[in-house]
């Protein structure tokens, strides 16, 4: 790799890592420290969704305009912002209950949930325009640092939430995020409108992208798996809790089981990915398979009468993890190349399009999993909630299947007939090839030396 590379790489783990420890130190603590508050389960997984709500909005606007504003300054100035709204979430515990609580976890998540959007919308492109030729791998080796980013946090936030209280874990990971800004500020390579000729800004819409049948369903995808993991985000701690009979620190330990196969796995599906682009969209199938029937035993589902067991959730969660994992690295690689094969120009401002697409419908998901989990987990239980999400995940494998299915039945058609065609004006052709009468230019020179000789 060139040096370029080597730096791009180490910009983007260290933003890949930060910002997913500041995402799930929540976990562990937060629902629990909000329901003693007076704040319901499902305003609880409101305050997760919206910060999910805010990336979407903040995703589809940055995308479209990353080219003018500029690929750097939208990753270095959203880093800023979401590390300073990171420490103020920390001194919330100081506000009275109730309304005025809700209300300032609500604005400062939608403003920490616009500086991530900024910065990981950004960092997908910079990815994708500085590895062209393996952006999967690339992106796979990036999970790994999402995955130690959320294998860290639960249990860090839940041993410094037991050791210091409630401000120590967002201050410590809001500065840890903090010192990222001046790193990416120094090695990061500098895209924009102004310094690099070639960055035009599009023509085309997230419009026109949304029009292709495998856009949107590969969309559908990303939304199973976002909203599964946000569902467990604002859910898993209080039923470790009530029905396991866990502690905060130990919840933070039972959501490694979540996060650890994902990191280990990623780079191994992103080799996978790139070297086999075929096997890609199968990968998605089996993964959204397995992701269902994990969610369908995590509780498990009541129809099954089984009891809730740690030993079966620490399973399900592996399993989880690791299919999650499947079906995520290929999807943003299957986008870019669908935008390509549907006329969208190789260039940075196609890759904007794609990834604030791909943010944006990952937020959809987010904020759906928290709400709509944390209202049926509050109406019914947390076994059928984590049903419903095993059955989107289903749903999204099968219409996959369905899919791809009928575009092999074309392809083949296709081939057949272009086979045919080949082969019947073969047929047609003469045996031996028209020539045409030769004519031949005598001049007078030559029939000079034709008649000396």
């Amino acid at each position: 790799m060139s040096r370029q590379q080597i730096l791009t790489l180490v910009a983007m783990a260290s933003i890949n890592f930060s910002s997913m420890i500041c995402y799930s130190i929540l976990g562990p603590f937060f629902p629990n420290e909000a329901k003693k508050k007076g704040v319901s389960q499902a305003m609880i997984g409101l305050i997760f969704g919206i910060y999910a709500l805010c990336t979407l909005v903040g995703s589809l606007i940055l995308g479209k305009y990353i080219v003018q504003i500029g690929a750097k300054f939208m990753i270095v100035a959203g880093l800023f912002v979401s590390s300073g709204s990171t420490v103020l979430f920390g001194f919330l515990d100081q506000v009275s209950d109730g309304t005025i609580f809700i209300m300032l976890c609500f604005i400062t998540r939608c403003v920490n949930a616009i500086g991530f959007s900024a910065a990981v919308t950004s960092s997908f492109a910079v990815s994708a325009k500085v590895f062209p030729d393996n952006i999967a791998t690339v992106l796979g080796f990036m999970e790994i640092f999402t995955g130690l980013g959320l294998i860290l946090g639960p249990p860090l936030g839940g041993w410094l939430y037991q050791s210091f209280g409630y401000e120590i874990p967002f201050v410590f990971t809001g500065f840890l995020l903090f010192a990222t800004v001046p790193l990416n500020l120094w090695i990061l390579p500098t895209y924009s409108i102004w310094h690099t000729p070639n960055a035009v800004p599009s023509q085309n819409s997230f419009l026109r992208l949304c029009t292709r049948i495998k856009i949107l369903l590969i969309c559908f995808v990303v939304f199973t798996l976002s909203s599964g993991i946000g569902f467990l985000d604002a859910t898993l701690s209080i039923f470790a809790i009530e029905k396991l009979n866990l502690s905060a620190g130990s919840v933070g330990l039972l959501m490694i089981g979540l996060s650890l196969p994902y990191g280990a796995a990623s780079p191994v599906f992103g080799v996978i990915s790139d070297k086999y682009p075929s096997v890609r969209k199968w990968m998605m199938v089996v993964g959204g398979m397995a992701t269902a029937v994990s969610f369908c035993f995590l509780g498990p589902l009541p129809v099954f009468h089984i009891r809730s067991q740690l030993w079966l959730t620490v399973l399900m969660l592996i399993v989880v993890g690791f299919s999650l994992c499947m079906t995520c690295i290929p999807t943003f690689a299957e986008m870019i190349a669908c935008a390509h094969e549907n006329g969208f120009e190789e260039g940075l401002s196609t890759l904007g399009l794609v990834s604030g697409l791909f943010s944006a419908v990952w937020s959809a998901g987010m904020f759906f999993g928290p709400t709509i989990g944390g209202y049926i987990t509050q109406a019914l239980n947390f076994e059928w909630s984590a049903g419903v999400q095993g059955a989107l995940a289903f749903l999204a494998a099968l219409l996959q299947v369905i899919y791809f299915t009928i575009e092999d039945i074309q392809k083949k058609s296709q081939k057949s007939n272009r086979t045919y065609l080949s082969s019947s004006q073969g047929e047609k052709s003469p045996l031996l090839p028209k020539t045409d009468h030769l004519t031949t230019e005598i001049s007078p020179c030559k029939l000079l030396d034709g008649e000396q000789t």
